[in-house]
């Protein structure tokens, strides 16, 4: 099983994502909002402002405060990009 950071110590499986996407949409966020409401969010942003929504073969879903080019990389094997992490 293979992790990906997903910022601040977080980390998700990579065989159970099935999307990784931008929060600035409207649908995005009556999906986050519909998750909030039915307990299926997880909130990894410390705080912080939510720049990518991780959507899980769960039907779980994942706010971090990384930005989804970066958590993509990360998913492929790529190096990380310094300073987007924390």
């Amino acid at each position: 099983m293979r992790f990906i950071s997903i910022g601040f110590g977080n980390m998700v499986s990579a065989g159970r994502v099935v999307s990784l996407v931008s929060p600035d949409s409207a649908p995005m966020k009556r999906l986050i909002q519909d998750a909030r409401d039915e307990g299926r969010i997880i909130d990894a942003t410390c705080g912080r402002r939510t720049r990518s929504v991780i959507i899980t073969d769960s039907d779980h879903v994942i706010l971090s405060a990384i930005q989804a080019e970066t958590i993509c990389n990360r998913l492929n094997g790529e190096s990380a990009d310094e300073g987007d992490d924390e």
